[in-house]
């Protein structure tokens, strides 16, 4: 469990009927937000957020039933932070997959009541000895997210440090559908994705994409929004992004979740994650002093 000061941050930070922290699941500590659009939780643990729900409507994110609630574990939904990797390190598969700010602790640097009623909380994350074990570079991180009728997260990497470097990452976005088999995908219609299940083969979208068994594919060169047309719930999500030419569309189907200890077996119907990232072809170089910023806008349509 983190040693977290709710009561000092609920005095720097709360805002009246927009911001309030408290101890979520396993004591680690979370942002409440509510304001006159919707409603959202976002944990400091990975600056991980872990639900959006605009008013009169359904849950827009979806969380594991079987999430493990401890410091230094991933949690399973909502939107991780993949980085400074995307999946698994690219030389040494001994490092975490996706990188390590999602599961470290983030702090509190600013929240704000917006004009148009939306709320704005961003976090910070800042290089450390136990960072340069992993990943040898100086590094800032932001995230800023802005919750209102639409998600808005941003995640920016500042270069510290005086040479370039390079790096992947995520906005690891997971959604709530009625039913994986009846949704579509629309946007990345021929599109060349990568199959991470014939990763040797690259292959051309055709049609919007559906499930019907496990799919892990990232979807490349391409910027377009993408659309989760979901009828059994009456309603699509639009995900737009900057900062990204790369798409990931991930559902493990049965024999994955039944070997995966935080994925109830019977869950994957129920979710797909359609991801914003810099990963494959799309990792992006950052200069001395420079930045990347990589963004998500997610609405209800």
């Amino acid at each position: 469990m983190y040693a977290v000061d709710l009561d000092g941050l609920n005095a720097q930070f709360a805002v009246a009927d927009h911001v309030f922290f408290r101890a979520g699941h396993g004591g680690l500590p979370v942002a409440d937000i509510a304001n006159i659009h919707a409603t959202a939780t976002i944990s400091l643990h990975g600056a991980h957020v872990m639900a959006f729900q605009p008013h009169r409507q359904d849950p827009v994110l979806w969380l594991s039933d079987y999430c493990r609630w401890e410091t230094g574990k991933a949690v399973r939904g909502g939107i991780p932070v993949c980085w400074p990797w995307f999946a698994a390190h690219p030389v040494d598969s001994g490092k975490p997959a996706h990188g390590f700010v999602r599961t470290a602790m983030w702090k509190v640097m600013a929240t704000e009541a917006l004009a148009n009623g939306a709320t704005q909380i961003t976090f910070s994350f800042t290089e450390s000895e136990a960072t340069r074990a992993l990943w040898p570079n100086a590094f800032q991180m932001e995230l800023m997210v802005t919750v209102g009728a639409e998600l808005q997260v941003e995640l920016v990497t500042h270069n510290t440090g005086n040479e370039e470097f390079v790096c992947g990452g995520a906005l690891h976005s997971y959604f709530r559908v009625s039913d994986v088999t009846e949704i579509a995908v629309l946007g990345l219609e021929d599109c060349t994705y990568i199959d991470s299940l014939d990763p040797l083969h690259r292959k051309l979208q055709k049609g919007p994409v559906t499930v019907s068994s496990e799919t892990d594919r990232i979807y490349v060169d391409t910027t377009a929004d993408c659309i989760i047309d979901d009828p059994g719930m009456g309603r699509c999500i639009r995900i737009a992004r900057k900062g990204s030419r790369s798409v990931v569309v991930w559902n493990p189907w049965k024999d994955k979740a039944a070997r995966m200890e935080d994925f109830g077996d019977q869950e994957y119907p129920g979710m797909i994650c359609v991801e914003t990232t810099n990963a494959a072809d799309d990792v992006v170089t950052v200069p001395s002093l420079g930045e990347h910023r990589l963004q998500t806008v997610i609405n209800v349509e």
